[in-house]
């Protein structure tokens, strides 16, 4: 009982006069009406909203996630790969969770390389149950709507041992240790590498093809694929096999792949079979300890208020995570995709995470990946209508868990 008081307390801060029978929200040509809030489990909450905007009408999901709430958990579900992908009542259910939304924006096509396949792998760094998964691919090479100035594709927002929500940024650092000397890794189990770069793939990774690693360049994702490139497998810190392109299939528990172009595939030519290799590598993140959770976007909202230069002119079906309570609340969105619906722009999303309770936002991926879902021990309910008519499977999603 006390923990469904404490969900439904902090709605009712969330909702204040636009819980049913009070007065609309309101903000700048907008009305904004909820619905009253129900309990999912403890310390979840679920509910809906519709919002008239000039040009329609809104309708919107909500989970309110209070982390103060001792049986409440939040973490990275995802396919098992980073390179995979799965609907979101398919990653909720597999794991039991009680909630989840849609995370970050993923290497969806590969339209401009001919011959070359998505690897459906997030742009963004990941990190699940402590275990840091990948890191941030190229600023040019993402997905996405264009991002405001100063963020980047290694913003997070995560949640740390400390059992706060933050946004953050999360950078990789690593180096393969040869006889030959230190060659600092660039990316770790992503899609895209930076020019002259060199990449470590782990069995993480996935049966995907790592051949899309040396396609486009730092700015133009559609630049064509370098044809300096070359891969050396690393098994119990020795080399065990030398290729000239990257290859696909998984990578053996024990084994580490590296994946080299340009300067970086000339370094790696220079290793020779049975060489050691000692490769290392971790995310460092900017705030006060490790995230034992995130997953990647870029921040809309900071300090209560929208970030500087996002966009107002686009118009989608959107998907958000916002902070609330000095960190101890989560609030998960994903916007209705039905016919009939509109969606808002990035600027107008900041605004209504700001309505509804929100110090800081990150935008995740949106479109037809929008989905946000409730579950319980009989499996996943969509509560959303995707806007492509049916779930599109995706890299990864926010999952909350929680003891009943």
């Amino acid at each position: 009982m006390r923990a469904v008081l404490t969900v439904l307390v902090a709605w009712g801060v969330l909702a204040g006069g636009g819980m049913a029978g009070g007065a609309p929200a309101t903000a700048a040509g907008t009305t904004l009406h909820r619905s009253p809030a129900r309990p999912v489990a403890p310390g979840v909450a679920y509910g809906e909203f519709r919002m008239t905007v000039p040009r329609g009408t809104v309708h919107g999901h909500l989970l309110t996630v209070d982390l103060a709430e001792p049986r409440v958990s939040v973490d990275l579900l995802y396919p098992g790969a980073v390179g995979a992908r799965s609907p979101v009542s398919q990653l909720a259910a597999d794991r039991g969770a009680v909630g989840a939304v849609n995370g970050d924006f993923f290497n969806i096509t590969e339209t401009q390389h001919p011959g070359v396949e998505a690897t459906g792998a997030s742009v963004g760094p990941a990190v699940a149950s402590g275990r840091q998964l990948k890191g941030a691919v190229p600023d040019g090479q993402r997905f996405g709507p264009v991002m405001p100035p100063g963020a980047t594709t290694e913003d997070v927002i995560g949640i740390g041992y400390d059992r706060r929500a933050r946004l953050d940024r999360l950078t990789l650092r690593g180096a393969a240790l040869t006889p030959e000397g230190a060659l600092p890794l660039r990316g770790l189990n992503q899609y895209a590498l930076p020019v002259d770069g060199i990449g470590a793939y782990t069995p993480q990774w996935g049966p995907a093809s790592r051949v899309r690693a040396t396609c486009g360049t730092d700015t133009d994702r559609a630049a064509p694929c370098t044809t300096e490139t070359a891969e050396v497998t690393v098994r119990h810190g020795r080399v065990t096999a030398l290729d000239e392109v990257p290859g696909a299939g998984g990578v053996a528990a024990g084994s580490v792949v590296l994946v080299g172009r340009e300067e970086g595939a000339r370094q790696l030519r220079k290793l020779h079979i049975g060489e050691p290799v000692q490769i290392t590598h971790r995310l460092v993140g900017r705030g006060p300890g490790p995230l034992r959770f995130a997953v990647g976007g870029f921040p809309i909202l900071r300090d209560d208020e929208p970030v500087a230069g996002l966009d107002t002119v686009a118009v989608a079906v959107r998907t958000s995570a916002g902070i609330g309570g000095g960190g101890r609340l989560l609030y998960l969105l994903a916007l209705d995709g039905a016919p009939g619906q509109t969606g808002l722009t990035v600027r107008e999303l900041a605004e209504l995470m700001a309505q509804l309770g929100a110090r800081d936002a990150m935008d995740l991926d949106g479109g037809g990946s929008s989905t946000l879902v409730t579950g319980d021990r009989y499996g996943a309910t969509v509560r959303n209508h995707p806007s492509g008519g049916a779930e599109r499977p995706v890299p990864n999603a926010v999952g909350v868990f929680s003891s009943r």
